[in-house]
């Protein structure tokens, strides 16, 4: 249970040891709409308000982003303990823009959720897609869909290159190849898709980040059963990948706020 669960965290204080409301979340990270379940008490609120601001706190900083980048430009949602599936720690809703954080079992997926809905809203920034439908920036990646010239999503699609590519570019990657492999094995088609690939590397490397240690974000990338059997980027991939996550975000995030 929320209530009862601890989760340690380590990195800068953001709060200063005050309460925060999910009305603050809203207002620091530029949400569109935060929707809380009937069945969360008020002291789970309390709780996951602060858990929640901190973890969306800490993406901002691993990432250099101005915290209220994090909204992508007011569109994403959010919802807490309303309407989870047994046994799904979160879900992205592309239809409704909206991250779904389950009470009880929401812990540590945030920053994979993050990335799909980054994934989805990027997409018609950086691809020329069809207005109708939903679209998602690696999937276009994959399917060679034309890129918008602009040198963000050269960056982006470098982040992709770097990510699910060999060091000459030729071939898919070893993560790649284990993706397909797990797929093999569950006889799916999930591990390898471009949207999951990306979403298991952005973890992954927000996991692995020194300087922050954060289980409400992400959690299990370097122990867990997947991760033994492969699914996440080794080690020495996730400092390449970091490296072009950065050299894609913190360039983002100065042009943001020279808008202001």
């Amino acid at each position: 249970m929320l209530k009862h669960k601890e989760y340690r965290r380590e990195g800068p204080d953001y709060r200063f040891g005050e309460q925060v409301s999910f009305n603050d979340i809203k207002q620091t990270f530029n949400l569109n709409h935060i929707r809380i379940g009937s069945w969360v008490e008020e002291d789970e609120k309390h709780k996951a308000a602060n858990l929640i601001f901190d973890s969306l706190a800490d993406l901002a900083f691993i990432l250099k982003l101005p915290p209220h980048a994090l909204g992508l430009r007011q569109t994403l949602n959010l919802a807490f303990g309303s309407g989870g599936q047994k046994g799904v720690q979160a879900h992205y809703i592309p239809a409704h823009r909206e991250l779904a954080l389950a009470k009880n079992a929401g812990a540590g997926a945030l920053a994979h959720e993050f990335w799909h809905a980054f994934d989805h809203y990027i997409s018609s920034k950086s691809y020329h897609i069809s207005p109708v439908g939903i679209s998602f920036a690696s999937h276009c990646w994959l399917a060679d869909v034309r890129p918008i010239a602009h040198p963000l999503n050269q960056r982006l699609e470098q982040v992709f290159t770097t990510a699910l590519l060999t060091d000459d570019g030729g071939d898919a990657n070893d993560f790649v190849t284990r993706g397909l492999a797990l797929d093999k094995q569950y006889g799916g088609q999930y591990f390898s898709k471009p949207t999951e690939l990306m979403a298991r590397a952005f973890e992954a490397c927000i996991e692995s980040y020194p300087d922050i240690s954060n289980p409400y974000l992400v959690n299990e990338t370097l122990t867990s059963s997947l991760a033994t059997a492969g699914g996440y980027p080794d080690l020495q991939h996730r400092k390449q990948i970091f490296a072009a996550l950065i050299g894609y975000f913190e360039p983002l995030g100065e042009a943001i706020e020279r808008e202001k």
